[in-house]
């Protein structure tokens, strides 16, 4: 198996195992653009009778064309002595006679594409689901990157595909873990950081160049203007928004600090209202995610933060430079603004990464109890009357583990263990446990004193990785 298939074992395990059932199957597949949703299909289909369609921004004739075009290529049989389907009616009938007895896949790549063409088309669709495909041995699958037109008209209850799909899979980036198979030969901090700017994405992940350091990768791919990624914010924005201008404010503000709805709204200029709208899109998008405290639903104390860390890095760094880059000084860029303050940018992607270690550990139910959530949490300290954050807390019952990240080049003392266990007095817990994650080690007397704590556990990032 190709390592771009490396954390999508579970995926095809469970396609493969839809194919054998032999009976009619309707998988949802969807995720934001460049996580490998395609990738997947074409790996599932490789070596099976299959029908990839992939749909255009364009009106229903031009994808009717295209996919009687992807049928012929499959069946090489004439249809009516015609080159192309009349209707879709004719089209999904022609499909349930070439799957009536004998396994077949369909494959509609970019559905949302489609629907918007030719709005009757789910409709068309899920008649012909009920009345005669279900029947069939049809293997369905409906693939798009919109994430709130599938969630919402395709998945949706009000949707005429609902009840009609037999799995969905949202494909998500790789975890850290996960991408490590793309980030062979760099020292273990490097891999970080190259995780820390792609964000566990494939496509960006199949960019970095082994042969280069981490300095040259980020220059080559960020800070040169025939880089992969010096347009690539841009030009996603342009495809799935209509107003790229203010959604540029809105990133920018959140890149810069701003987390609360009204906080953003001032800094790029918009009324809440509008902004909270503008917000809604780029989280459908994947491009902004909303946070609450772990031990809260919502309320007041949301914020919002980049859920895509390449767009965090190239907002961070990319945008605020983008003439001097132009002009041909990205390596002064990267030498002055971005190698500084890479630590500070890798804090909450360290934050994240420690998260998913534990996940893992727990499978392995290598964690003192089974976690049931697990996050960030900030809030106030009614003894100490001022506001604090926990980077990792995790609880289930009477039980609770609270954690401390660093992403920094000295290592971590006492006094990161003192304000924990300070901080774990604000909650009722009868068990706690304290884990400290560190980049570069700890100091001896912090050492010492986990060594003879049983509820104190040291965690260097080296040795999070597999040796």
């Amino acid at each position: 198996m190709s390592v771009l298939f490396y954390g999508r074992i579970s995926e095809l395990k469970k396609l493969n195992e839809m194919y054998g059932s032999g009976r009619f199957e309707c998988a949802v597949i969807y995720g934001r653009r460049r996580v490998g949703k395609t990738t997947l299909i074409k790996e599932f289909i490789k070596d099976k009778a299959a029908i990839y369609f992939a749909a255009r921004e364009a009106g229903s004739v031009v994808n009717l064309n295209g996919f009687s075009r992807d049928v012929y290529s499959v069946t090489a049989e004439e249809l009516a002595g015609s080159a192309f389907f009349s209707d879709w009616e004719h089209a999904f009938d022609y499909i349930y006679k070439i799957s009536e007895n004998r396994r077949m896949i369909l494959a509609i790549d970019e559905y949302p594409f489609l629907a918007d063409g030719y709005r009757p088309i789910s409709s068309i669709l899920q008649a012909h689901i009920d009345s005669r495909l279900a029947y069939s041995k049809l293997f369905l699958i409906l693939c798009g990157s919109s994430m709130s037109f599938m969630e919402n008209q395709v998945l949706g209850y009000k949707s005429p595909l609902y009840g009609r799909r037999t799995a969905q899979f949202r494909i998500t980036p790789f975890t850290f873990f996960d991408s490590l198979p793309f980030l062979e030969g760099f020292v273990k901090t490097d891999r970080g950081v190259l995780y820390g700017v792609t964000g566990g994405v494939p496509e960006y992940l199949n960019k970095i160049d082994r042969g280069k350091s981490l300095r040259d990768n980020i220059i080559s791919l960020f800070l040169t203007p025939s880089g992969h990624f010096y347009e690539e914010p841009a030009n996603l924005l342009k495809q799935e928004l209509r107003e790229p201008s203010v959604y540029n404010g809105i990133i920018g503000a959140i890149a810069a600090g701003a987390s609360r709805l009204n906080e953003i709204a001032t800094k790029c200029g918009a009324e809440s209202n509008k902004c909270a709208k503008y917000m809604s899109s780029l989280m459908a998008l994947g491009i902004v995610k909303k946070e609450n405290p772990v031990t809260e639903r919502g309320g007041k104390k949301s914020v919002y933060l980049l859920g895509d860390q390449m767009f965090r890095f190239w907002y961070r760094f990319v945008f605020p430079n983008l003439s001097a880059i132009e002009a041909g000084l990205g390596e002064g860029v990267y030498d002055h603004e971005v190698e500084p303050r890479l630590s500070a940018y890798m804090g909450p992607i360290f934050e994240e990464i420690c998260k998913q270690y534990l996940f893992l550990r727990a499978r392995k139910n290598a964690l003192p109890f089974f976690i049931g959530k697990l996050g960030r949490w900030w809030g106030n300290n009614p003894r100490k009357k001022r506001q604090e954050e926990i980077d990792i807390m995790a609880f289930r019952d009477d039980n609770a583990i609270f954690g401390e990240c660093k992403w920094t080049n000295a290592p971590v003392g006492m006094d990161a263990l003192v304000d924990l266990k300070e901080q774990s007095a604000m909650f009722d817990y009868k068990n706690t446990w304290f884990c400290l994650f560190a980049k570069s080690g700890f100091t001896e007397n912090l050492t010492a004193e986990a060594e003879k704590s049983e509820n104190v556990l040291l965690i260097r990032f080296e040795d999070m990785l597999p040796s």
